[in-house]
């Protein structure tokens, strides 16, 4: 087994390094590209010792269920985000960075999602390839990034919509890219790979099957969605949806809304009759109450950024998913 490098900062100080560089607004720099990922065409065998497992590192909940379909019991897998915390107000521990210290790969979701991740991967000092799950995938733009993005005549991949996993068929992306990452460093379990990464896609295949059923019981004029931030686009776009609009602006759920910008939304939301607003599990619900009150609809509860607990609605991915399209089929038909 290749041996595991040595974490040289002590791990309070790499933590308050790694928090005060990655914590949202506190820098700019790396925004233009995730510099720090590692392209599949990279990846080579590692030195493991007969019987010694890959460790594995996913950023999410989510990602870390399809990671473990793919990879079964033939690596040891850690999820780095826990079950109900908002993956874009997470901030990491020194326990994040031993893991980080020893992993042998990173799985990512990337698009920005991750933006705490390049300065903890460099203080933490390991040897990690970091993969992007969501490589392949062509990304949405957010709709205000999109019409600056018209005036300057181009987009900033990194700034598009990270939100990829909640369409199955980006999630068939990502077990392709998952079981090349891992078939690479480990080939001796690539069959293993291959046979759980064909079975998941199929199950896949099956979800996907579901929610067009769904979805297929909403009336075409109430296939509208008013969501807590924006992070349905992928969802919408594959399924015929129209986003309306979102309570809070834009990528991430930290932001702050203008009173103009919710006065506009509420008069949009009134002229379509739209009878539900959408809010994810890890969001303080308590400004999404008080607009869906002014707006006299109901406010239904989806898991759009992490798994639940065993006995909670969404263990896994395709669980989520069957509870988030039942969810919006409910509150969408009369």
């Amino acid at each position: 087994m290749k041996s595991k490098p040595a974490v040289f900062l002590s791990l309070t100080g790499l933590f308050l390094l790694a928090v005060s560089a990655c914590t949202p607004g506190a820098s700019d720099e790396g925004t233009a590209a995730e510099s720090y990922l590692t392209d599949l065409g990279e990846l080579a065998p590692l030195p493991l010792s007969p019987g010694a497992k890959l460790y594995v590192v996913a950023t999410t909940s989510i990602l870390a269920d399809v990671v473990g379909r793919v990879g079964g019991d033939e690596v040891d897998l850690v999820s780095l985000i826990p079950i109900g915390v908002d993956p874009h107000a997470f901030e990491p521990t020194p326990r994040d960075a031993q893991a980080l210290a020893a992993a042998d790969v990173v799985f990512i979701n990337g698009f920005g999602l991750e933006s705490f991740l390049e300065g903890l991967i460099r203080q933490a000092g390991g040897s990690a390839s970091v993969v992007s799950a969501s490589l392949g995938i062509a990304p949405l733009p957010f709709e205000e990034e999109e019409d600056q993005a018209e005036e300057e005549g181009e987009h900033d991949e990194y700034g598009a919509d990270p939100h990829t996993w909640l369409d199955p068929n980006n999630v068939i992306q990502w077990t392709e890219n998952i079981e090349a990452a891992l078939s690479a460093l480990d080939p001796n379990r690539a069959e293993a790979y291959r046979a759980n990464g064909a079975a998941y896609r199929a199950e896949l295949a099956t979800l996907d099957r579901e929610i067009r059923d769904d979805v297929s019981r909403i009336p075409p004029e109430n296939r509208t969605l008013v969501t807590d931030h924006d992070e349905l686009a992928y969802f919408a776009d594959e399924y015929g949806f129209t986003v309306v609009g979102t309570v809070i602006p834009g990528a991430s759920s930290l932001a702050e809304p203008s009173a103009a910008q919710l006065a506009d939304l509420l008069d949009r939301v009134k002229a379509q009759r739209v009878p539900a607003l959408f809010v994810s599990s890890v969001v303080n619900p308590s400004l999404m109450e008080v607009f869906a009150a002014d707006a006299g609809i109901r406010v239904a509860t989806l898991y759009a950024h992490s798994l639940t607990a065993p006995d909670g609605p969404a263990p896994s991915y395709l669980e989520l998913m069957r509870y988030n399209a039942e969810t919006i089929a409910a509150a969408l038909t009369p």
